[in-house]
């Protein structure tokens, strides 16, 4: 049988204010009602924890050894309680994201950081099917997605829709021109993402409809180590044009012939979608997606 939380909290109030009158109020009980649940507890494992007497109460030495316990118990239960409304008041708490590219997600979250600075924030980066399984293993709070979410399981936001775009050094024969079409992608050797990467699964897929065939390409993991071979001179780069960012060393050239459209999503477990962080985090991305 569990030790009984009332009958240690009983005992504990005496101990600290010396005294069953001033416990009872501490406790906001009856006087005779801390008696009983302090005498429960000595009965139960016949023992005396305090000597009483008309005007004191004192500890024996084993009362002595259990206030050093219920000391320590009653601070961790103060402690948790403190932690819970903390996260409850957006005071403190982690949320995790994990990001195929962390600029859709970034001004959301310098935005929640400035109302709620006590939250921290852990960035996983990786491709779509990475991010997406980090949040079905209940590794991330969010996932941001290379394309839209049609899982009944998922919560979702769309955070940019925005179109393909090829990129050159700027020392590049094509860094002359403003734009080129699908077949111009078959004259030059490409610079993708791994396989699992969304930008790379919409090229191809445009490639193929469009009847081109490219050359052998340079594979890298990683949006940032295509933007610096390509940098180096070994090839054509395509990202979605919403990650572009700016590199001085890079040109952008617009995709005529591409109709398609990169699609970033923000995505959680529905399920979790109540928890106090994450509809927080929730509400602050909707307040930025409503603004013009």
């Amino acid at each position: 049988m569990a030790l009984s939380h009332a009958q240690l909290r009983a005992f504990h109030a005496v101990a600290v204010q010396g005294s069953f009158t001033r416990a009872a109020e501490r406790l906001c009980l009856s006087q005779p009602a801390v008696s009983d649940q302090v005498r429960k507890l000595e009965e139960r494992f016949g023992v005396s924890l305090l000597r009483r007497s008309r005007r004191s109460v004192e500890l024996t030495d084993l009362g002595e050894r259990l206030l050093g316990i219920t000391q320590r118990l009653f601070a961790a239960a103060d402690e948790a309680e403190a932690l819970l409304a903390g996260a409850r008041d957006l005071q403190s708490g982690r949320l995790t994201l994990a990001v195929d590219s962390p600029i859709h997600v970034l001004p959301y979250v310098a935005r929640f950081q400035a109302r709620y600075p006590g939250v921290r924030f852990q960035l996983m980066t990786g491709n779509t099917d990475e991010a997406l399984a980090r949040l079905f293993e209940h590794k991330a709070d969010f996932a941001v997605l290379g394309r839209t979410a049609e899982d009944p399981r998922l919560l979702s936001l769309e955070l940019s829709r925005a179109p393909l775009i090829a990129f050159v050094p700027t020392n590049h024969p094509w860094a002359r021109w403003s734009s080129i079409r699908l077949a111009d992608l078959a004259k030059a050797p490409l610079v993708l993402r791994e396989p699992g990467s969304m930008t790379r699964q919409a090229l191809e897929a445009e490639l193929r409809t469009a009847g081109v065939r490219v050359r052998p390409a340079i594979e890298a993991e990683g949006r940032e180590a295509v933007f610096e071979l390509v940098t180096a001179g070994l090839g054509v780069g395509i990202v979605s044009a919403a990650e572009a960012g700016t590199h001085p060393g890079l040109h952008r050239l617009a995709i005529e012939d591409s109709g398609h459209r990169m699609t970033e999503t923000l995505v959680c477990l529905r399920q979790q979608s109540e928890r106090r962080l994450v509809a927080g985090f929730l509400e602050v991305v909707r307040e930025g997606l409503a603004e013009p």
